[in-house]
């Protein structure tokens, strides 16, 4: 196997191929692994990146930079990247419905949808009364429901100078698609953060990031009406690992934004349907969230920490991540 890559001295991307940066951990990992494909640094200059989000139809990919409360773009036929919004309102975790209207989790406790004529529209922002936390990560179902997770901790407790005191337990949203009403999907797990359907939609999950004593990926049923969660269970347990923002392939496997701890853990880590690690993309910073865009859909873009990276992949992310 590959020696994992440090990037002690530095990064930059590989000259030649294939890149050893890509690593199989498995030899199911082959197929994915485009031998004439690279990292590459899309952009740099952040304070910490997160949420990814594909905008096809302007050929563009969006993500938040939170401490510096903004979204920027990176235009996909000239690499310039500039201000998508400023002020954000320290909006983290972005996704689009099946409209192709961003949803936008803001660490200014609410949730946002951007409608087709730029106007904002809160969707969430309290649950019988009482204050939302921090709003993370968001995916939207092929029903048009959102479902979206809302830790205690946020960037408002660190960059404002002020501790924003808890209304409401950290759980576990979904809000229906035509009628916006909000219902609590799931409870008690120790702060949600990113989540992800399978491809099917019949499975949902969710990373509990201060699980003890390692962080874990959960994985629950969806019920037949898609409406609930059940038969909670330990799908990863992450070990030293830091998962933090995920999605699904096509075939079911999960990409999961990786870090923190143990520098040569920083990246990307891939696991196939059944939870076992197969191959894994070592980057020169901790990965937070991540997203499949391009053309084809086969591109996966990777926000992590102060930069952007991306690399072309041998499949496609599911919709509505």
């Amino acid at each position: 196997m590959t020696k994992t890559p440090l990037f002690a001295n530095g990064w930059q991307t590989a000259t030649r191929y294939p890149d050893p940066a890509i690593i199989a951990l498995d030899p199911s990992f082959e197929a994915y692994h485009l031998k004439l494909s690279a990292v590459e640094r899309l952009a740099t200059g952040c304070r910490w990146s997160e949420g990814p989000v594909w905008m096809g139809d302007s050929r563009m990919l969006v993500w938040s930079d939170i401490p510096n409360n903004r979204m920027l773009k990176w235009d996909e036929e000239t690499g310039a990247v500039s201000i998508f919004r400023k002020p954000s309102n320290f909006a983290n975790g972005n996704t689009r419905d099946r409209q192709g209207r961003l949803v936008t989790c803001e660490h200014g406790r609410r949730l946002t949808r951007t409608e087709s004529d730029g106007t904002i529209t809160v969707l969430m922002e309290h649950f019988n009364g009482k204050r939302l936390n921090s709003p993370n990560d968001v995916v939207v179902k092929a029903d048009g429901s959102i479902w979206f997770t809302d830790p205690y901790f946020g960037i408002l407790t660190e960059y404002e100078g002020h501790k924003s005191e808890s209304e409401i337990s950290a759980n576990v949203y979904r809000v229906d698609g035509d009628t916006l009403k909000p219902t609590i999907v799931a409870e008690g797990i120790l702060a949600p953060n990113g989540l992800c359907f399978s491809p099917d939609e019949k499975i949902l999950y969710i990373v509990e990031s201060r699980g003890e004593p390692n962080r874990k990926i959960l994985a629950y049923d969806v019920s037949a009406d898609g409406r609930t969660i059940s038969n909670k269970r330990v799908h990863i347990d992450a070990g030293p690992g830091t998962p933090d923002g995920m999605r699904s392939d096509v075939d079911g496997n999960l990409w999961c934004g990786w870090g923190m701890g143990d520098p040569k853990l920083d990246g990307v880590m891939i696991f196939n349907p059944a939870g076992k690690p197969i191959g894994r993309i070592a980057l020169p910073e901790r990965c937070a969230n991540l997203c499949f865009g391009g053309i084809k859909r086969n591109r996966l873009f990777m926000a992590s920490s102060q930069g952007l990276y991306a690399l072309y992949v041998n499949t496609q992310g599911v919709k509505g991540g």
